[in-house]
C-alpha cells in the first residue's frame, strides 16, 4: 500500500455542485473545491468497469485527489446462510480490486451483524472470512487496505476493540474510524478531547505508528437514540465537537483520509478542511 503524504480531505461520492454527474467529473470537481480525496460509493454495488478505472486513475493522479471506496450495504460475514457470507466475501473483492485497479488505497464496510450470537463467536466467524478475503487478494496482487468501519448501532459488528483486534490478526486490515458513528454508538459519549486521545491512543499502542499515518476516517453530525445511529447531520446542525476533534487529529499528527458523510458532503469537508489548516500544530 502507498503511502499518504498528509492528512486530506474529502466527499463521500461525487460532490453534490458537480456539473457534470461523472466520477471524473468528480474528481476534477472536488479539486477545484479545493478538497483533495474522494470516496467512490459501491454501496448498491461495484459497478464500475476496469476501462473505466483506468482513466480514473489517470484523472485522480493528474489533480493529486486521494481515492477511496465504500463496499455495497449488502455486506454481513456472519450471515446464517453460507451463500450470503459468500456473497458478502465477493462484494469485499470486488470493491477492493476496482479500487486498485483505479489507484485508489483504502476501501470501507461494515463486516456484519451480531444476530443475537456471542460476540466472541462472530468475531471468530468474520475473522475467518476476511482470512478468504486477505488471502485471494494477495494472490491477485491487490494492494489497498481494507477496513471494517466503526459501525453506528450496539446490534451491529464493529466496537472500536474489535476492529484494532482484526488488525492486529491481518495484514491487510486497518480500522475506518467513523467518529459520528462512535457517538451514536455510545448514545452521546465519544465526544470529548480526552475521549478521542484515549481511542487514538489504543489504537497506536497496539497497532503502532503504521495506524496513524494510514487513517481512514468519516466525519459527520448524527442524529441517535438509545439504540444508536439515526440519520446524518450536517456537523452545525449537530451536537459533534468538531474542531475540538480536529484538534486532537493534528495533535497526534494524523495522515489519511478524512471523508464528510454530511447531507452537504462537501459543505462540511470544506469546513473541516478550512478549519484544519487553521489549526496550530
Amino acid at each position: 500500500m502507498f503511502k499518504v503524504d498528509r492528512l486530506r480531505f474529502g466527499t463521500a461520492g461525487i460532490p453534490l455542485s458537480t456539473p457534470k454527474r461523472s466520477t471524473i467529473d468528480g474528481i476534477i470537481h472536488v479539486r477545484n473545491l479545493g478538497l483533495d480525496a474522494m470516496e467512490l460509493e459501491f454501496v448498491r454495488g461495484v459497478n464500475l468497469k476496469p476501462e473505466l478505472a483506468k482513466k480514473i486513475k489517470y484523472t485522480a493522479k493528474k489533480h493529486d485527489v486521494l481515492l477511496t471506496a465504500h463496499a455495497p450495504y449488502y455486506i454481513n460475514l456472519n450471515a446464517s446462510e453460507k451463500a450470503k457470507v459468500e456473497a458478502s466475501k465477493r462484494r469485499i473483492i470486488q470493491s477492493a480490486e476496482r479500487l486498485y485497479q483505479a489507484g485508489g488505497w483504502s476501501v470501507v464496510f461494515h463486516a456484519g451483524y451480531y444476530l443475537k450470537q456471542p460476540k466472541e463467536s462472530v468475531y471468530q466467524r468474520i475473522l475467518e472470512a476476511l482470512k478468504d478475503v486477505q488471502r485471494e487478494l494477495m494472490d491477485k496482487g491487490v494492494k489497498v487496505w481494507i477496513r471494517p468501519e466503526l459501525t453506528g448501532k450496539p446490534t451491529q459488528f464493529g466496537d472500536l476493540k474489535e476492529i484494532v483486534k482484526l488488525s492486529e490478526e491481518l495484514e491487510m486490515v486497518l480500522p475506518t474510524i467513523d467518529f459520528a458513528h462512535a457517538h451514536a454508538r455510545n448514545v452521546g459519549k465519544c465526544n470529548s478531547t480526552e475521549e478521542w486521545r484515549e481511542m487514538l491512543s489504543l489504537m497506536e499502542d497496539r497497532l503502532g505508528r503504521e495506524v496513524l499515518d494510514n487513517m481512514h476516517i468519516h466525519i459527520s453530525g448524527i442524529e441517535y437514540t438509545d439504540k444508536g445511529e439515526r440519520r446524518h447531520l450536517n456537523l452545525q446542525e449537530s451536537d459533534m465537537n468538531w474542531e475540538d476533534l480536529l484538534r486532537v487529529l493534528k495533535e497526534f499528527r494524523v495522515k489519511g483520509a478524512v471523508i464528510s458523510e454530511s447531507p452537504n458532503i462537501e459543505g462540511d469537508a470544506i469546513l473541516m478542511k478550512n478549519k484544519y489548516e487553521k489549526i496550530k500544530a
